[in-house]
């Protein structure tokens, strides 16, 4: 691919992910966030602004773009006027595919707005790969940290539910090797997890193990989860969307590990024990 792949949300976990997986391969990357200046990125990647609430920024960042890797930030919960608006863009534009992060169950989950997003995509023409990550190993460094960090305890409406984390560094991976070869993805959806199911008290144990002090995991309701994570300053569909998906665990969701990304990559995923072990100093108390 000679045109660059134009990656939304570069600044953030997953798009940074891929950013680096692209590079490593030899790819050329467009690098977009809403202000590039912040953005650290490996040499010789170009930079670009895009805002997806300023539908202005949409034709600039894509024109010229062989691929798109597309990812919802967490705080848009309107995807008509955003994602879906940058979509049409795409199209528009000519780019010769797309993928997308979206989440695991979100072909059948209707009230995750990735699952609008995924509708979209699949109507639009464009051609398409749909990536359903399950939980990400590296909510523990973002969804998690405060709790960690401050209280060390791990506070969730989850129950007795297990996820098979994925680092966001083997999405980032798969996105190359789509991209290496798009024709052989085309129309496809992957459900990407982890090596290993684990419940929330496993979790604690890995963290407790590898920071050197005793966390825990405290299950709790889905109505004060989400006070809670509204105390932290989540915007409300933000914090709805968060309890939704952690309360699914409840009902196994998130339990199946999945042989895809091992098929995808020739090896097997990262498991939550590297991931945490990795990046010990993310949760070092205050």
């Amino acid at each position: 691919m000679t045109a660059p792949v134009l990656v939304v949300g570069a600044g953030g976990n997953v798009g940074g992910a891929v950013v680096r997986s692209l590079t490593r391969d030899g790819v050329p990357v467009r690098a977009a966030a809403t202000d590039p200046r912040r953005l650290t990125t490996p040499p010789g990647v170009e930079t670009v602004r895009l805002d997806l609430l300023d539908p202005s920024t949409f034709a600039p960042a894509v024109r010229g773009a062989g691929a798109l890797f597309l990812v919802r930030p967490p705080a848009i919960a309107r995807v008509g006027p955003t994602l879906n608006a940058l979509l049409d863009i795409a199209a528009e534009e000519g780019v010769d595919h797309v993928v997308f992060s979206s989440v695991t169950g979100a072909d059948r989950n209707r009230v995750v707005p990735h699952h609008r997003v995924e509708t979209h995509l699949q109507a639009s023409g464009l051609p398409w790969t749909i990536l359903r990550p399950g939980f990400f190993a590296q909510n523990l460094a973002d969804a998690y940290r405060d709790d960690i960090v401050a209280d060390s305890r791990i506070l969730l409406p989850a129950a007795d539910g297990t996820a098979a984390f994925v680092d966001v560094r083997d999405v980032g991976d798969v996105v190359a090797v789509v991209l290496a070869d798009p024709d052989a993805h085309r129309g496809a959806g992957y459900v990407l997890t982890g090596p290993r199911a684990l419940g929330f008290d496993e979790v604690a144990a890995i963290l407790t193990r590898e920071l050197g002090r005793p966390v825990t995991y405290e299950p709790t309701s889905a109505l004060r989860y989400l006070r809670h994570v509204r105390r932290q300053g989540r915007p409300f569909a933000q914090a709805v969307v968060q309890t939704v998906l952690h309360t699914g665990l409840r009902r196994g969701q998130a339990e199946t590990v999945d042989p895809t990304l091992e098929r995808l990559l020739g090896r097997p995923g990262r498991t939550l024990e590297q991931y945490v072990h990795d990046h010990r100093d993310v949760w070092a108390p205050r």
